[in-house]
């Protein structure tokens, strides 16, 4: 994803696309807002395989195109039988408005009965879900509050899936993985754990997509790669970056099931992330109010902060109270332990962005550096950013972490937490 374009400040802070050489020029003048048209009766089979499809939400600012890694949308469902508990992932397909899809999307078989939960993600700034008829009805789609989108996610039918899914767990019908111990020796980091969390947690998906030279696309499977080529198009999401960089680095495996699109291959998503980090042990990182995906304007909301929460799984908060600060606190006091103990590890990790990061361990500094400051986590705690970068050349080289910050904090009265056995 190329740091250059709006937004640059918040795209710094999570795992992003790999730059594509072609793109600079273009995605610095990229229009930041576009729009992706809900086709209807989503939550279907044949919903899920009709193309959603990009335009701008103001073509004032210019025209939204899939293929252009700075604008680029993605969608994602995971699937649970309720009968079985067996869960699926399939991937819908975006395309430009007014384009045909280099090749068919696949039909997925759903089972009887099915629930779908889809997930968005974006790699603009603000992306807003539109109907087709009674699509946003239909399918149950949550894009923020009245006039105020989140930003770059947005779910349907999300909290149902996670109903659905808990209900297999605790009927034994579905087994979540454990969390895993790393090679450092402690559990492998969920999207919940206080060392992966940035600015705006659980946000995007896992979803690829394949790109052609005309501006086509596909979903990226392994018939289509073969057929088609291209050159592939991902989110910059924090699910990528626990399950394609920091769970190699550390020796994890991530949790995956199979794809309804790729012949049953094993595929990760945002969904099952959350399920899975239902069991991180306390204190666990919940989407907090100073979120900016969860502010209206600059001021903290409540309701949209819960709408947030419900698409990821997560507990409502019964009040704002001192959660924000008890964010922070937990931030500052887990996570530059941790990055520094899996030094060894993350120096030899691959950058999600060479542009920004000269290896993982690097990225993930510059990104807590970063998220430090868009919480306002140094008014709130009044201490200093734990976080000092080396940079070169607009690049982050190197990293130490000083003082002793805040101390890891309960959670607030107003903010229930799961236990680590509460769902598994």
């Amino acid at each position: 994803m190329v740091l250059i374009a709006a937004g640059a400040v918040r795209a710094a802070t999570r795992a992003p696309a790999p730059p594509d050489p072609a793109a600079p020029a273009a995605a610095a003048a990229a229009n930041p807002n576009c729009t992706l048209v809900v086709p209807p009766d989503p939550l279907s089979a044949k919903g899920l395989a009709t193309p959603y499809r990009l335009r701008a939400t103001n073509r004032g600012q210019g025209a939204c195109h899939e293929a252009n890694p700075a604008q680029s949308a993605f969608v994602q469902a995971t699937i649970v039988d309720p009968a079985t508990g067996m869960l699926s992932v399939y991937d819908p397909l975006v395309v430009d408005d007014g384009k045909r899809p280099a090749r068919a999307p696949v039909t997925p078989a759903l089972p009887a009965g099915a629930v779908v939960g889809i997930w968005f993600g974006f790699n603009g700034d603000v992306l807003t879900l539109r109907a087709n008829g009674t699509s946003l009805t239909d399918g149950k789609c949550v894009n923020g509050t009245a006039n105020s989108p989140f930003g770059q996610f947005a779910h349907c039918n999300a909290p149902a899936f996670f109903t659905a899914a808990h209900a297999a767990v605790t009927a034994g019908k579905l087994a979540v993985p454990p969390i895993q111990m790393g090679l450092d020796g402690r559990p492998c980091p969920t999207t919940r754990d206080f060392s992966v969390v940035d600015m705006d947690q659980s946000d995007n998906v896992t979803t690829a997509y394949l790109a052609l030279g005309n501006g086509s696309t596909a979903q990226d499977t392994a018939a289509n790669r073969a057929a088609l080529g291209g050159r592939i198009l991902v989110n910059a999401s924090d699910n990528l970056l626990v399950d394609s960089f920091l769970d190699p680095a550390l020796g994890c495996v991530p949790f995956t099931a199979p794809n309804l699109a790729d012949n049953g291959t094993p595929a990760t998503a945002l969904g099952l992330n959350e399920l899975q980090a239902a069991n991180q042990h306390a204190p666990a990182a919940l989407v907090p109010p100073n979120d900016p995906m969860a502010l209206i304007g600059a001021k903290t909301s409540l309701t949209k902060t819960n709408l947030y929460r419900a698409g990821v799984g997560q507990p409502p908060l019964n009040a704002l109270g001192t959660t924000a600060r008890t964010y922070c606190a937990n931030l500052v006091g887990a996570a530059p332990q941790r990055l520094q103990l899996d030094r060894t590890l993350t120096v030899q990790g691959p950058t999600p962005d060479a542009a920004v990061a000269k290896n993982l361990f690097t990225f993930l500094a510059q990104r807590l550096h970063q998220s430090f400051i868009e919480l306002n986590c140094g008014k709130l705690l009044n201490v200093g950013n734990p976080v000092r970068l080396t940079v070169k050349n607009g690049i982050a080289v190197d990293a130490r972490f000083t003082g002793r910050g805040a101390q890891p904090q309960d959670a607030t009265a107003g903010d229930p937490q799961p236990s680590a056995s509460s769902h598994y």
